[in-house]
């Protein structure tokens, strides 16, 4: 016979949302809840792999910058010591014709030759007076259109189109552009002509340009933290937290093990397709359908030997051309020490980065470093699985991060089937459908993928979105972070403390 469970709260997915709902309800000691994940380690798309080799690899290149101290205080209570973080300033930059360009690149066209320069400044001129004369009410009709608005199409040309393509395998024009807000940096046309004249690099922009970095564990190491704040009795995670079904009529979630979850609100971080098909809800699965998404590919890469000169302290680099299948590349030994082997420990060369066998087969020792790549994939932009390893190699080979002498001790690859969650044309109409039809049956779905906002996507966003979920459930709270993504992104507003939380484990 099966065994029931009643709960005022169930939260499904152990991923940043999920733990801030969780932490939150925790924390207000209101009702009784439980959290369910199907995987043992908590974190979801910000978990951290480690290779046989002892390489940590993200699932995708997280940093830790904020726009809540609520969320500062959780991650700190977690991490409370100066030894637990890394900071950084970000050093980050595009591949571009062969040479670096300061990130962001539209900023920055002041390191480009001077044909390039004045084709580049003419065009955004001409849009910084296009949009003078135009109305307010003038709005882009979609992504591909904010960037000619914006920087002009010679910019969007040579680089905002075609990357953004490589970042989110789908063409610009089939995106809408509400989402941008704080993720695009839009040039100041007076500032940028003054840096051109002056031959003048802009200084860095955007919300990441200092960052933190667990010393420990990886970006994963986070949440396994924040996770063990949590009383043990109120989570199940693997296969004891498993989800087969909802029945949102009845309010009951049955799990792998054969436990029914009764529950009186339901958060869900499933991603809502998914949640539609457990519901087996074809109202809800038709309203989603419109809902587009690419998968992600990272690649990570063991390497032997001094970090090279050329990559000093760069954190993350862009790539715009066809040399190269990744989009972004992360040193992700820059970020800690502890993210490989120490030097002492002797591994073996699996090839060398031009494809060759090494010399000899034997174990020898480090140092260490490591890259971590990124492949986005669609049904616009296919992948070839079976050869994306050495296609990326053959990669950082032709984009000069490899030497092709270089030895390579250990590899990684994994695929995200939801990687990036689309911010299309249609997104907006169907949100504005899904989510008040499942709030209508008790059911919150939040995060980045529950709820579908890109703009809203990071971890500190989706951290919050449960937490407000909670206060929204608890006390009827405004969920800033969903409804209000331009004012949460704004950082003087963004700082905010909520309250009856000093830190402490409740």
């Amino acid at each position: 016979m099966a065994k029931e469970i009643h709960v005022d709260v169930l939260v499904i997915g152990a991923g940043p949302t999920g733990l801030g709902a969780a932490k939150r309800l925790q924390q207000t000691g209101w009702v009784s809840w439980l959290i369910v994940d199907s995987n043992e380690t908590p974190g979801g798309l910000a978990s951290t792999d480690v290779t046989p080799e002892g390489f940590l690899f993200d699932v995708g290149g997280h940093v830790i910058f904020s726009h809540y101290k609520y969320f500062d205080d959780c991650l700190n209570e977690a991490l409370p010591k100066e030894s637990d973080w890394y900071t950084h300033e970000r050093v980050s930059y595009v591949r571009f014709r062969g040479d670096w360009v300061p990130y962001p690149f539209q900023n920055n066209i002041a390191v480009l030759d001077s044909e390039e320069k004045a084709r580049c400044l003419e065009d955004l001129i001409d849009a910084a007076l296009a949009a003078r004369a135009r109305s307010p009410s003038d709005k882009p009709k979609n992504f591909d259109e904010w960037n000619i608005r914006n920087v002009g199409n010679r910019l969007n040309e040579i680089f905002m189109r075609p990357y953004n393509f490589r970042v989110w395998a789908v063409p610009t024009t089939k995106m809408n552009a509400t989402w941008v807000g704080e993720r695009v940096a839009a040039p100041n046309a007076k500032l940028l002509t003054r840096n051109v004249v002056l031959n003048k690099v802009a200084g860095n922009w955007g919300p990441n340009a200092t960052f933190r970095f667990p010393a420990h564990g990886g970006t994963g190491g986070i949440w396994i933290a924040v996770a063990r704040t949590l009383s043990r009795e109120n989570t199940r995670f693997g296969a004891h937290g498993t989800v087969t079904r909802v029945d949102a009529q009845a309010k009951r979630v049955y799990l792998k093990d054969g436990t029914v979850v009764n529950y009186g609100s339901l958060i869900s971080t499933m991603a809502i397709d998914h949640l539609a098909a457990s519901m087996g809800d074809a109202q809800l699965q038709q309203i989603c359908k419109p809902l587009f998404y690419s998968s992600t590919n990272v690649i990570g890469i063991g390497v032997r030997g001094q970090r090279p000169e050329r990559i000093g302290d760069k954190c993350w680099l862009y790539f715009v051309e066809d040399n190269c299948p990744f989009y972004r590349a992360t040193v992700f030994s820059n970020y800690s020490p502890f993210n490989q082997p120490s030097g002492e420990a002797e591994l073996a060369t699996k090839q060398l980065a031009n494809g060759k066998k090494p010399a000899s087969p034997a174990p020898q020792p480090g140092p260490y470093w490591s890259l971590m790549l990124e492949v986005s994939e669609s049904s616009y932009k296919p992948v070839q699985h079976e050869t994306l390893l050495a296609d990326c190699i053959r990669g950082l080979v032709d984009t000069s991060l490899l030497d092709p002498e270089d030895e390579i001790v250990s590899t990684y690859v994994r695929r995200f089937d939801h990687g990036y969650p689309t911010p299309s044309l249609e997104r907006n109409d169907a949100l504005a459908q899904a989510l008040p039809y499942l709030q209508g049956k008790d059911i919150l779905s939040r995060g980045r993928f529950g709820a579908w906002k890109y703009e809203v996507g990071n971890q500190d966003h989706s951290f919050m979105q449960g937490v407000e979920a909670v206060d929204n459930l608890l006390a009827g709270a405004v969920e800033l972070t969903l409804h209000h993504p331009d004012f949460v992104n704004t950082r003087a507003n963004g700082e905010r403390r909520l309250p009856g939380y000093a830190g402490a484990r409740k």
